[in-house]
């Protein structure tokens, strides 16, 4: 034996190669097969659209940073996982395997989509002996023609909502902007319109707080402002002196009626959240900071209302513009125990605002206790006037 046939002997015995086991050789039919481009994008796009729509779920309402992905259109939580459903089956190795995933992203992500698949098979009770009208409906600075510069021509506006003919209007955005105001805590006017308000609708009690106003045909028992000041940090709790002489626009985002209907008392809120985060800017400090501001106004919004309501055992109807899409986790703090009656609107996909434009979103609600029925429930054009639809409802209590 040579000294060759000595080494060779000595030669260790070749290791064999590793199998990968992580999940593109999973997703992998047959692990020699090198994907495609087109699968590749199909697989990244699918799996990081299930990442974000898990993500999204608990930190949406929690996380400020997060904030400026809530105001995406919600329809994306349907469409996307559909459009890419479309193309999976082009992506022949892992086909089933995405298409899998993509079911399950569109199932987790349907609650924040806004679309109304229950409208297809819910029929509301018919409206009985007694029922009442409800409008609520953020006019956009009242009657003052925003989307002409700001000019005020009163006329449309109150025949607008003549023809409305509800029995209730809870009504948001009762006050004027100065564009011109340099200090943004200028730009809120108040107004006073009660002399052509009961011209208008002589059989209709007045409310107002804040920016709020409830007409009523229905006997006001009881009225009150919900002060968010108690659920503000400290730091914001006083009035900026801006607003000296419109103090409840900044403390008051609810206004609290109670009407008395068919010998029951009902309470009925008025509400107007503050508007959500919206700056992409978080890698500045104004950027955030103006974020932590509209969230802080926000969580005290919701927590003044639930506190209020939780305490309440009148009837419950909530018209309210809370400023918050059906992707925005937000609306976890709403009371307990409310009904949302979108099932009850005839549209797949309700959307209320930007009206005039292309309505993608859904921020104006109608809840109730569950002894309040709705019998028809419409997102109405608001005919030019603002930029969100009006609410129109008919309504009956148990």
């Amino acid at each position: 034996m040579d000294d060759r046939e000595v080494l060779m002997e000595q030669r260790p015995a070749p290791r064999p190669t590793p199998v990968r086991t992580g999940w593109a050789a999973r997703l992998r039919r047959r692990p020699g097969v090198r994907w495609c481009w087109g699968t590749r994008l199909v697989v990244t796009a699918s799996l990081g659209w299930l990442l974000f729509v898990l993500v999204h779920r608990p930190l949406s309402g929690r996380l400020v940073l997060w904030a400026p992905l809530d105001l995406i259109p919600p329809l994306l939580f349907a469409v996307i996982p559909l459009v890419l459903l479309a193309v999976a089956p082009f992506a022949r190795p892992v086909r089933w395997r995405i298409m899998a995933v993509l079911v399950v992203a569109a199932l987790l992500g349907y609650g924040n989509s806004g679309v109304n698949l229950a409208t297809l098979w819910h029929t509301p009770p018919p409206a009985p002996q007694g029922a009442i009208t409800v409008v609520a409906w953020n006019t956009e600075f009242w009657d003052q023609d925003w989307g002409s510069g700001g000019g005020v021509d009163p006329d449309p506006h109150y025949r607008y909502l003549r023809d409305l003919d509800a029995d209730v209007y809870l009504l948001h955005e009762y006050l004027h902007l100065d564009a011109s105001a340099t200090d943004k805590d200028d730009e809120a006017v108040r107004i006073d319109a009660t002399a052509r308000l009961r011209a208008e609708f002589p059989d209709h009690q007045i409310a107002v707080a804040g920016e709020q106003i409830t007409l009523s045909r229905l006997p006001i028992v009881a009225q009150t402002g919900l002060d968010i000041r108690p659920w503000l940090p400290e730091s914001r709790k006083d009035i900026p002196s801006g607003l000296d002489d419109f103090q409840d626009s900044y403390t008051t985002e609810t206004l609290r009626t109670d009407l008395l209907l068919g010998g029951q008392t009902v309470s009925f809120y008025n509400t107007h959240i503050h508007q959500p985060p919206h700056s992409f800017a978080i890698h500045r400090q104004a950027g955030r900071q103006a974020n932590r501001e509209n969230d802080y106004r926000r969580q005290a919004s919701y927590r003044a209302l639930r506190a209020d309501i939780d305490d309440n055992p009148n009837p419950v109807v909530v018209g309210a513009d809370l400023n918050t899409s059906p992707a925005m986790g937000i609306s976890r703090l709403l009371p307990d125990g409310l009904v949302d009656h979108t099932r009850t609107l005839p549209d797949l996909y309700p959307a209320s605002w930007a009206a005039g434009e292309t309505p993608l979103w859904r921020v104006d609600w109608l809840l109730t206790s569950p002894d309040v029925s709705v019998h028809d429930y419409r997102l109405r054009d608001p005919a030019g006037l603002s930029d969100h639809r009006a609410q129109w409802s008919v309504l009956s209590v148990e």
